[in-house]
């Protein structure tokens, strides 16, 4: 207990260290009163600061054929660890969208998010893409971008039925996140936008119904990453939805420079768009949900509204410091996150500074824009890890527990390659089922005006992958073997990370902006044993058990996994919860802290497919009883198939 307080009392001398960055940041965002567009080879003789937080400019970094790294690098040879399948799978018969190419304006660059979700509860996941839009359509000139729900047709396929589920969104989109907000067991959809947002009630007839008025929760301006999750302990899943900027299409009209004319609106010497440094920030908001359909704003009430307007991008809801109550984690963009820890009254402790979460080892602010969470130790404890933007490291968040963390990319040997890409959605995945978390970075950068220049880097980028090694000791950088799905150079934004096939490994969907979505399939030759869970919770669980964590003990390595809503980047996982085993053909003990319930232990009677748990029951039967059937059918004819 003395050492926790020690560490308490040290986190918050450094919080009192950083008040000037805090004051800079505040004053960062002073609004103006007008913004124009940059003018195409504009130069700025100030300092070149940038609307983005940074490490500050370094040299190129190119490969053999003098290609920015981001965009090259690759290998002949090397492990094949995903292959693109989009085009095959039936994804590219669809595009996103998003303003214009030039992006002049900082709405028209963060792209959007995915959801996998099993919206027809056949068993299989679905995706959900969401969509951007153009000034055009916001005027009513021309028809508006469409989201995209695609159908999993259990062969490797995917239909779109966004038009006959009625999910086009059709709104200026950013993020989504999936949960069971009515506890009748099928998953509804929230949608955020610059605009209203929208919450799809699952309808359970293969389509939706937008009620996100009268359940209250359209909100009005710009909102990003979304996460359910349940605060207060009553079994309903409540609502956070991050704010990013307070964007007044007025912007668009009015004469004048404002904060065109200043650093904020330059990049490496060159003009970019404005932001969002510079730009005022949206509040964030925490809707409780009433039970009946409704919700309530107890943002101001619970601690967790961002009186200073952070930028906010993603976020989720998990129990960091292991007291049986979800946390709230929240990755902003260019000023200090948030961490919020669960007082389990109603409200929340803001431990950002004294956690060690707001910023990096060097007292910096950094532009986070996706968000990891996992144990990658395998010690009980979620790590968390943030995608940033170019010319800076990508912060690892170790968890010393108490709700406490030290970051240690540099220490870890993971920064130095990060330096060039800007990286949007992450996330800590088993691709080998090797017991071991790795991470994921999917990459792409803001301003086109990159690739015009001798920076090192790109507008599209090709995705990175750490593997874990040593027990969680180092990661090792997998080399971008060519033809491959890490060799793919693509303008990435939201991911979402899943089981899409139901043969236990774990796949990538990443929605691009102004691009076809990219769905990489997981080729690992590995011949590991793996199972994975859906959660049935009751009574003070939600009925999809977000909130629920799950430990898993095979061949005497225990294992955690939490089942969550949101997180990545402006996105929404699988929320089957997935263990790797190794070469263990059993697993020992599966032990599920229910939310706000019970600690079960549960028996699993085989390995390698998949099992629903409901609460008190243990395994029940379920679709996936027919589907591990099927599967190991088509094993035996095809031995050799992956």
């Amino acid at each position: 207990m003395l050492v926790g307080f020690v560490r308490r009392i040290s986190r918050l001398h450094l919080a009192l260290g950083i008040a000037l960055a805090i004051v800079s940041t505040v004053w960062a965002q002073s609004a103006p009163q007008a913004l124009q567009p940059y003018e195409q080879g504009q130069t700025s003789s100030q300092a070149p600061q940038g609307g983005s937080a940074t490490a500050g400019a370094f040299a190129p970094v190119l490969d053999s054929e003098k290609r920015p790294i981001t965009a090259g690098g690759f290998v002949k040879s090397g492990p094949i660890i995903f292959e693109d399948i989009s085009e095959k799978a039936g994804l590219t018969t669809w595009t996103h969208k998003m303003g214009t190419p030039q992006k002049p304006y900082i709405l028209e660059t963060i792209g959007s998010g995915v959801c996998l979700l099993d919206y027809d509860n056949d068993g299989w996941l679905d995706i959900y893409l969401v969509n951007g839009s153009t000034y055009d359509a916001q005027t009513g000139k021309v028809e508006p971008p469409h989201a995209a729900l695609f159908h999993n047709n259990h062969d490797g396929t995917f239909t779109n039925v966004a038009n006959v589920a009625g999910v086009t969104n059709d709104r200026w989109g950013f993020g989504c996140a999936v949960g069971d907000y009515d506890n009748d067991g099928w998953p509804d959809l929230y949608v955020a936008n610059y605009g209203k947002n929208r919450l799809y009630h699952n309808n359970h007839d293969g389509t939706f119904t937008d009620v996100a008025e009268t359940a209250g929760v359209t909100l009005g301006n710009w909102s990003t990453g979304p996460s359910f999750g349940d605060y207060d302990g009553d079994g309903l899943l409540d609502l956070f939805v991050p704010g990013y900027i307070h964007w007044d299409v007025s912007y668009f009209s009015t004469s004048g420079s404002g904060i065109a004319n200043n650093a904020y609106c330059v990049f490496r010497g060159a003009r970019v768009m404005c932001g969002p440094r510079g730009l005022p920030g949206e509040p964030d908001h925490l809707f409780h949900n009433n039970g009946d359909g409704t919700f309530t704003d107890v943002s101001v009430k619970a601690g967790v509204s961002d009186k200073v307007h952070n930028y906010g991008f993603s976020s989720t809801f998990v129990d960091v410091n292991n007291d049986g109550k979800v946390d709230l984690v929240v990755a902003d963009d260019s000023t200090p996150s948030y961490l919020y820890l669960n007082k389990g009254d109603g409200t929340f402790e803001d431990a950002s500074f004294y956690s060690g979460f707001a910023l990096n080892q060097d007292a910096r602010e950094t532009a986070n824009m996706g968000l990891a969470v996992g144990d990658y130790r395998n010690n009980g404890l979620v790590d968390l890890y943030t995608g940033t933007f170019s010319d800076d490291y990508k912060p690892l968040f170790k968890n010393v527990g108490d709700g406490n963390f030290v970051e240690i990319a540099p220490q870890m040997g993971i920064a130095e390659p990060t330096y060039p890409f800007l990286t949007w959605a992450t996330e800590f995945i088993d691709y080998d089922n090797d017991g071991w978390k790795d991470l994921f970075l999917a990459n792409g950068h803001v301003y086109p005006q990159v690739d015009q220049h001798n920076w090192g880097t790109s507008f599209a980028e090709r995705p990175l992958l750490f593997h874990n090694v040593d027990h969680g000791k180092k990661f090792d950088l997998i080399p971008p073997v060519e033809g491959t799905g890490l060799a793919d150079v693509i303008p990435a934004r939201g991911a979402a990370f899943g089981d899409l096939f139901n043969n236990g490994k774990i796949d990538v969907v990443i929605n691009c902006i102004d691009h076809t979505p990219v769905l990489l399939l997981n080729v690992d030759p590995d011949h590991n044993h793996w199972v994975e869970l859906q959660l049935l919770g009751h009574g003070k669980t939600p009925r999809d058990a977000i909130g629920a964590t799950v430990y898993l003990t095979a061949g005497g390595m225990r294992q955690r996994e939490d089942v969550m809503s949101g997180g990545s980047y402006e996105s929404s996982n699988d929320q089957r919860v997935h263990f790797g085993l190794g070469q263990a053909t059993a697993v020992s003990d599966v032990e599920i802290h229910w939310p706000n319930g019970p600690v079960e232990h549960v028996n699993l009677p085989s390995i390698d497919r998949i099992f629903k748990v409901e609460e008190g029951k243990g395994v029940v039967p379920s679709v996936y009883d027919q589907i591990a059937k099927d599967l190991a059918a088509k094993r035996s004819e095809h031995p050799a198939g992956n």
